[in-house]
């Protein structure tokens, strides 16, 4: 499978050539919602497009350089066949999870070729579109880079990095920790209570202060010890944030260009918000992309972490990310290092894991059936308003390309 990747790579450095980056974007005129309105969930359906694919213009923005050398994508010789799936006892075709999932852009890559890809409400393949949480999978990715080069190791404390935190609670807690979300401390993460720790962080946020996000981290009690309990906390990966740009010493939007976009030819430029105006990235949202440009960064964890014949992962680092972690006090969770390992047998069989964000945002990687699955929604809530279960659907496509 590497090899397959890398023969596509070598052979976009002779025939790929940049798409026309000079052309105006062409959603920049579309009138936008607020971000506050992101996250109660009251947009109305046609501004939710317009907001989620215009993300950049709700806060200062790091970019994120492409490639001069795209890896193309070019199409498989044989598309992907009719799809019929079971979810919870009813039966679903393509056409009606796209439409009840409210799915935005669709793209399903096996081999590193295209076996479908599909673009609604108007997207298009120079759209670039939010990730929300799927940036956490990729500022963990991030780390797995700073280990190989040996700028941060998983047991270093956290406030070695970050001493905004120093003198706490946080001294208990380790960079492996906050991979796991499990630095012990208490966090409520509901999207639409204004009251909740995810909505106090947000604000700290909006109000682009620096150092109010770490404000809001050193407040919070502790509810558990270090390491034994996992929490999902969009806090922590902005803790994860801080810690990284300590120790890389540099914006992760350039790191990230660096280490892995330029490299393995990811073809636009993306963005990624800033907790204020030329401070740190969101390690937990805020990146925004092409469609092609996600599906090439799951081909890059398909090839096993490698990009321009350079293993930028350190061995094993994938495994460990995207497979079920076992915290102190033998206490299994099924998260890795901020990647969500499947839970079906299928998955399991095949070691497949995702990259999850609200509103229906999904990155599926499965390296048995060497398949990538990007998918961009625009549903009616941040959470539980998907009708059709996208892991139903990733099993439905990943058997439909099973040889039979």
């Amino acid at each position: 499978m590497i090899a397959v990747l890398m023969s596509l790579v070598s052979t976009s450095l002779v025939f790929a050539s940049p798409p026309a980056q000079h052309e105006p974007y062409p959603h920049a005129a579309e009138p936008i919602g607020t971000v506050r309105q992101i996250y109660d969930g009251v947009l109305p359906p046609d501004l939710a497009v317009n907001t989620f694919r215009n993300i950049d213009r709700l806060f200062p923005t790091h970019t994120v350089s492409r490639s001069s050398h795209p890896l193309p994508l070019l199409p498989a010789a044989t598309p992907l066949g009719a799809i019929d799936f079971v979810d919870r006892g009813k039966r679903y075709k393509l056409d009606e999870y796209l439409e009840l999932n409210r799915v935005a852009a669709l793209l399903v890559l096996q081999d590193g070729r295209i076996k479908l890809e599909r673009y609604r409400f108007g997207n298009s393949p120079r759209t670039r579109w939010m990730s929300m949480s799927v940036a956490k999978s990729i500022t963990s990715t991030l780390f797995g880079a700073a280990v190989k080069q040996k700028l941060i190791a998983p047991s270093d404390s956290v406030t070695h990095y970050v001493p905004a935190l120093a003198g706490g609670a946080w001294d208990e807690v380790t960079v492996q920790d906050i991979l796991m979300m499990a630095s012990g401390m208490r966090w409520n993460e509901t999207y639409t209570d204004p009251r909740s720790d995810r909505r106090r962080l947000l604000e700290a946020q909006i109000s682009q202060r620096r150092g109010s996000a770490m404000e809001v981290m050193r407040s919070l009690p502790r509810a558990a010890p270090a390491g034994v309990v996992n929490n999902y906390s969009t806090g922590e990966t902005q803790v994860a944030a801080e810690v990284l740009r300590s120790a890389i010493g540099r914006p992760l939007a350039d790191y990230l260009a660096e280490r892995i976009w330029s490299r393995f030819g990811m073809e636009s430029d993306a963005t990624w918000w800033l907790d204020s105006p030329g401070g740190v990235e969101i390690g937990g949202s805020g990146l925004s992309a092409t469609l092609r440009d996600y599906g090439r960064f799951g081909l890059f964890m398909l090839s096993g972490g490698v990009a321009d014949g350079d293993s930028i992962l350190p061995a094993g680092w994938i495994h460990q990310a995207t497979t079920p972690r076992l915290l102190s006090h033998d206490n299994r969770v099924d998260y890795g290092y901020l990647w969500w390992p499947g839970t079906s047998p299928a998955d399991r069989r095949d070691s497949a894991y995702s990259a999850l964000g609200i509103y229906g945002q999904a990155l599926y990687v499965n390296p048995a059936a060497r398949v990538v699955i990007v998918v961009w929604s625009a549903q009616r809530k941040p959470t539980g308003a998907a009708v059709v279960d996208d892991w139903q659907f990733f099993d439905a496509v990943v058997a439909a390309l099973r040889p039979s």
